[in-house]
C-alpha cells in the first residue's frame, strides 16, 4: 500500500506553475520529435528488408538458371563479403538508433562524466552465497555487483546492484553541481528477465539533495512509484526544487514489488541545470 509523501523541509519549494507548463511544453515536444525519429528509422528498416529479399531471391534465380556455370558470371567472393558487410552496418546503425536512448537529458549521475558512489552513506550489498566464482568446482569469491554499476548505462539482465530487503538508499556525489529538476529509473523487463519476473525492481522510493559535501542537511525533493508493467526508462519531474545547486543527490527506496530477499537497482540518473547556468 502507498504511504503518502513526506512533509516537505522549509528549505525546499514547489515549483511555480509557470514552469511547470513550460516543461511539459518541452516534455511534450522531445516525445513528439522522438515519435518522428522512430518512425523515420522504422521505415529504413522495412527498405533494407526489402533490399535484403531482392538479393536473396536474385541470388536464388541466378542458382536455378545455371548462370553461375557461365564463365565470367560468377559473383566476385570479395564484392560479396563487402556488400554483405555494408548491408550489416546499415542494419546494425538503425537499430542502434531505435534502441537509443529517448530520454534527452543530461544525466549528471553518469559514472564516465565523473559522478560517483559514496560507500560511506550507501546500503551493503546483497551477499548471494549461491553466486560464487569457483575453480575446478571450489568455490572460493562471492560474485557481487557493486552500487556503482547503476550510474552506468550497461543495463543487462543480472547487471544491477542488489541491497537486502526491500529497502535501502545510495548516496551520490554527481559530475558538478547542478539544481535538480528530475530523475530516471530503469530496469529491465520480464521478458528479458532470466527469472521471468521483475519482483525485485524498486516501486516507492524517494529523492533528497545532500548540502554541505554530501554530508549536511537533507533535502526532499520528492516521492515517486515506480510502474514495473510500464516502461522500462521512467523520468520522474522532481516535485520540490532545492534552493542551491546540489553535488550530492540520495535515492532512498522504500519498497519493492515484492521479492522477500533483496531489491535490484539497475540504473538511476539524475538531470537538472548545472550551476553556471543558474
Amino acid at each position: 500500500m502507498a504511504t503518502s509523501s513526506p512533509a516537505a523541509p522549509p528549505q525546499a519549494r514547489l515549483r511555480a506553475p509557470a514552469e511547470r507548463r513550460q516543461l511539459l511544453r518541452k516534455e511534450s515536444q522531445t516525445l513528439e520529435n522522438n515519435f518522428q525519429e522512430i518512425l523515420r528509422l522504422m521505415k529504413q528498416i522495412d527498405v533494407l528488408k526489402a533490399l535484403l529479399r531482392d538479393m536473396k531471391d536474385a541470388r536464388h534465380s541466378d542458382s536455378g538458371t545455371g548462370l553461375g556455370d557461365v564463365p565470367g558470371q560468377d559473383q566476385d567472393p570479395d564484392s560479396a563479403a563487402v556488400l554483405d558487410e555494408e548491408m550489416s552496418n546499415l542494419v546494425h546503425d538503425v537499430l542502434k538508433k531505435l534502441r537509443g536512448d529517448q530520454v534527452q537529458m543530461a544525466d549528471y549521475a553518469l559514472q564516465s562524466a565523473g559522478a560517483s558512489v559514496i560507500e560511506a552513506g550507501t546500503s551493503e550489498t546483497y551477499r548471494n552465497s549461491k553466486a560464487k566464482l569457483s575453480w575446478h568446482g571450489i568455490g572460493f569469491l562471492n560474485y557481487e555487483v557493486p552500487p556503482h554499476m547503476i550510474l552506468q548505462p550497461d543495463v543487462h539482465p543480472g547487471k544491477c546492484w542488489a541491497f537486502p530487503g526491500s529497502q535501502g538508499h545510495v548516496l551520490i556525489k554527481l559530475a558538478r553541481k547542478i539544481l535538480p529538476t528530475a530523475v530516471t529509473i530503469e530496469h529491465i523487463s520480464e521478458k528479458v528477465s532470466p527469472s521471468g519476473n521483475t519482483s525485485s525492481a524498486p516501486k516507492e522510493f524517494s529523492v533528497y539533495g545532500v548540502m554541505k559535501k554530501c554530508e549536511g542537511e537533507e533535502v526532499f525533493l520528492g516521492q515517486f512509484i515506480y510502474n514495473r508493467t510500464g516502461s522500462t526508462v521512467q523520468t520522474f519531474d522532481l516535485e520540490h526544487e532545492a534552493s542551491e545547486p546540489l553535488l550530492c543527490v540520495k535515492l532512498k527506496v522504500l519498497s519493492n514489488w515484492g521479492h522477500l530477499h533483496y531489491t535490484c537497482v539497475y540504473r538511476f540518473r539524475v538531470h537538472g541545470v548545472p550551476r553556471d547556468h543558474t
